[in-house]
Order: C-alpha cells, then sequence, then structure tokens
C-alpha cells in the first residue's frame, strides 16, 4: 500500500467512513462510478470499471458501433480506476458517514484513457509545468432556483421563497431576493464548508431566481473537482427544501442563460505573474494568451458548449457574449479583462456555460491560452463601448457546425489526442441525433393543427 493511500485509508478511518462513493466524471460530466463499503475499498485499492463508460451520452446512450469499436477494445474491457487521495469529499447529506473520492482511469497497460475528462485537464497542465508555468482559475457558477417539476413538457417556473411569493421580474444583486432562500443556502453552505470547497461569494443574477457562486482562486484540477461536487451538492441543498436546482445553460425562455465564467492567469515557479512586465503593463505573454483564446475557442467552442441546448444562450439580444472579442472592463465581450493590481491580471473567459463538464472547460481554456503563448499569436484589437454587434470573430452558431469545426482543426490533434477529438465529437453527435428524434411542445403548438 503506497504513503498515500495510507494517509487516505488512516482518514477514512478516522472519520469513521462507513461508505465509499468512487467516482469518475464521464464526457457530459455525469459523476459514475460504484458503492462500496469502506472496508472493501481499502483492500481493492480502487475500482474496475468498463471503458464504454467514457463513451457514454447523456441518455445513456452509446455512439454507433463502427466507432464504439476504433475508440476502446471491442470486448467492452475493463478500465482500472485509482483514487486520487487529494480528491476526497465528505459526503454531509448521506445518512451513513460517506466519502466520495474521485478516481483516475487507466487502461491495462497502465497508461491514462484518453477519454477521460480529468486526465485530459491534467494532460494540458503538464505542459505549462513543462514550460515552469502555474496557471491559476477562478470559476464562477450560475445556476436557476426552479419549482419542482416532473412532467418534462412543461416550462420551468421559479420557485416560491420564503415570502410566500415566487420571485417575479430582474432582481440582479438584490439581497433580498437572495435571503428568500436563506434556510436552503444556510445547508448549502454547511454542507460545501464540510466538504473543504473554496466558495467565496453568493449572488442574485439577473434571471429570476438565478444565482451565482463564485470560487477562490486556485489550483485548476482541484476547482475542477470542487465544481463537480458543487453541483452534486447544490442539486441536493435544493432537494431538501422542495426546490430544484439547474445548471442548464438556458432552462427557461425569456431568461438569461447560467455560464461557468473561468478567470485565469499564468504565474512563473517563483510565483510572479508572467502577464505583467515589471512596469506593470500587460506582457506579451499576456496578449498571446488571449489571441490563443480568440483564435482557438472558436475551434474548441463544443467543449464550452457541449449540448443543443447549451446554443440557446448564444442568441442575439441575450446578455451572454456572441463572440471572442476582448475588452478591458468589458463584459459585452467574450473575454474581459476585469481591473486588477499587475500580479493579478487575468483575463476572464466568459463562453464557457454551467452546463459544461468543468475538467473539459478548464482545460480547453487554458489549452487555448497555452497555444496562444508559444505560437506567439497577436489578439484583435480590444474592444471599446459594446461588443455584442461585433461580428468579426462570431462563434459557430449551432452544436453540429461546432463539431464539425472541432473535427477538422487538425492543429488540436496534438493536444488533445485524435482519440479524444473522434470521441468527444461522437457522444455529442449521438446525443444531438436523439434529440432530433423527441418533439418538441412547440411542433405541437404551432403546427399540429396550422400545416
Amino acid at each position: 500500500m503506497s504513503a498515500h493511500f495510507e494517509q487516505l485509508a488512516l482518514w477514512l478511518k478516522e472519520h469513521r467512513i462507513t461508505e465509499v462513493e468512487c467516482a469518475i466524471s464521464d464526457l457530459t460530466g455525469i459523476a459514475r462510478g460504484k458503492i462500496s463499503p469502506t472496508t472493501k475499498f481499502v483492500l481493492e485499492r480502487g475500482m474496475r470499471l468498463p471503458e464504454s463508460v467514457l463513451l457514454q451520452t447523456v441518455t445513456g446512450d452509446y455512439v454507433e458501433e463502427e466507432l464504439y469499436d476504433q475508440l476502446i477494445n471491442p470486448a467492452d474491457v475493463d478500465m482500472f480506476c485509482r483514487p486520487d487521495p487529494n480528491a476526497v469529499y465528505t459526503v454531509p447529506w448521506a445518512v451513513e458517514p460517506t466519502a466520495l473520492v474521485i478516481h483516475d482511469t487507466y487502461d491495462k497497460a497502465g497508461q491514462p484513457m484518453e477519454l477521460s475528462p480529468r486526465n485530459l485537464l491534467k494532460r494540458v497542465l503538464d505542459l505549462y509545468e513543462q514550460k515552469g508555468w502555474q496557471p491559476v482559475v477562478a470559476p464562477e457558477m450560475e445556476f436557476y432556483l426552479t419549482c419542482r417539476c416532473e412532467d418534462p413538457d412543461l416550462p420551468l417556473r421559479a420557485p416560491v421563497g420564503r415570502s410566500g411569493r415566487q420571485e417575479t421580474g430582474r432582481q440582479s444583486f438584490s439581497i433580498d431576493a437572495a435571503n428568500e432562500f436563506d434556510p436552503l443556502f444556510e445547508d448549502m453552505y454547511d454542507w460545501c464548508e464540510a466538504q473543504g470547497l473554496d466558495l467565496d461569494t453568493l449572488i442574485h443574477e439577473e434571471g429570476t431566481a438565478q444565482m451565482e457562486i463564485n470560487f477562490r482562486h486556485g489550483n485548476p484540477l482541484h476547482l475542477a473537482d470542487q465544481i463537480l461536487v458543487f453541483k452534486r451538492t447544490m442539486r441536493e441543498a435544493a432537494l431538501k427544501h422542495n426546490v430544484a436546482a439547474t445548471f442548464m445553460a438556458k432552462p427557461m425562455t425569456g431568461e438569461p442563460g447560467s455560464a461557468m465564467h473561468l478567470h485565469q492567469s499564468v504565474l512563473d515557479h517563483e510565483g510572479q505573474s508572467i502577464f505583467s512586465n515589471p512596469d506593470g503593463s500587460m506582457s506579451a505573454l499576456f496578449l498571446h494568451h488571449i489571441g490563443g483564446l480568440q483564435k482557438y475557442i472558436p475551434e474548441l467552442l463544443p467543449l464550452f458548449a457541449p449540448n443543443v441546448n447549451s446554443f440557446r444562450r448564444f442568441q442575439p439580444g441575450t446578455s451572454a457574449p456572441v463572440n471572442v472579442e476582448w475588452g478591458e472592463e468589458n463584459r459585452t465581450v467574450g473575454l474581459r479583462v476585469p481591473s486588477s493590481d499587475p500580479q493579478n491580471r487575468r483575463v476572464e473567459n466568459r463562453l464557457p456555460g454551467a452546463d459544461a463538464n468543468p475538467y473539459l472547460a478548464i482545460a480547453a481554456s487554458l489549452l487555448c491560452g497555452y497555444i496562444g503563448m508559444v505560437e506567439g499569436l497577436e489578439p484583435k484589437a480590444p474592444v471599446q463601448g459594446r461588443g455584442h454587434e461585433q461580428r468579426n470573430l462570431r462563434l459557430p452558431l449551432s452544436l453540429r457546425d461546432a463539431l464539425e469545426r472541432m473535427e477538422q482543426c487538425a492543429a488540436l490533434v496534438p493536444y488533445l489526442g485524435a482519440k479524444f477529438i473522434t470521441g468527444y465529437v461522437a457522444v455529442k453527435r449521438a446525443e444531438q441525433e436523439n434529440y432530433h428524434r423527441i418533439i418538441s411542445s412547440w411542433e405541437r403548438e404551432f403546427l399540429m393543427l396550422s400545416v
């Protein structure tokens, strides 16, 4: 037994944990795995899962057989999942003392699984480490609270708060509107504190019963793990109070979408920002980082907007950015540079949706900036004023277009690997085909008796 695993086993014993939820993230961001008695977990030091778990769609289906056989062993062999002792969280709402342990995945030869989102993020972080760079991120997660709804054909509605009334209108940054759900958020904060999540502020966002939780800046892998845990924690807290929490990118017609804004910066091995010159001005590396984001975000958009619903957030006239323009203190562009001192200079990628897999969105955002720095890419001129009308750097308009663009970008293959690109695109195409089989309420309302 390794020293790290011995420490994990001791932690489980000290906290009297009786069950361990052994989890990995699939491509969608769903936690999949097994629940094991602690004694068995310690004895086996991990778990085995079918490789096919990494090719599951959000509906639980799989990609077509021809691609399936190209991407994994056709016999559907097991992969080996090893616990990360630095990714252990209690499950405060569980009846029995329970811990969630996030695992890494390996094939039978001991090589990291190329289709694993967590492995992809580690691969990108290795690129930075080889340069002596340390990326830092600070995510902001937006989500909606809604009434619980058993019928998916019915539109979602705002929940009833402590006052006994539903919220109406736009209540951006309203303290009273957020306080309507104080008991829910008290549980959420208590549970997150028990899990060691690095939460910062809670604000009421622009939409009706739309909230935002900000995380403190830190290690990208650690924060991706925390987002996976937080989304589950938020849903559990909402259910306890008889409402629902959703991280869909666009859950309600006429309301703003929900984003996962990513603030990102890069330090050197001495902890100094490489985004600033000694005189405090923007460094060439900072501008190249933005140049990389501008060039490659449109090529990697499916990692930021992974679902059909994601593209509803980018509709013209909404508050979401629709391009990869950049500007200082400008929330109307996709890449905002907030005011800060030179050491904390950063860029905020405002394009990822709250529905994105956190490992993949963070990996993609850091990768775009990395390529920009190593290739010396120059950004476009910053936007002054309103940026929604800027059309030079527009995004693909649909998931179909975005997947084709990602699939055809040869420059990404050395970084992501051909297997990952093929597998991810195949999973998202399978989901899209499944979506097109469903007859929507719009079609029934406007076409049933009219055409």
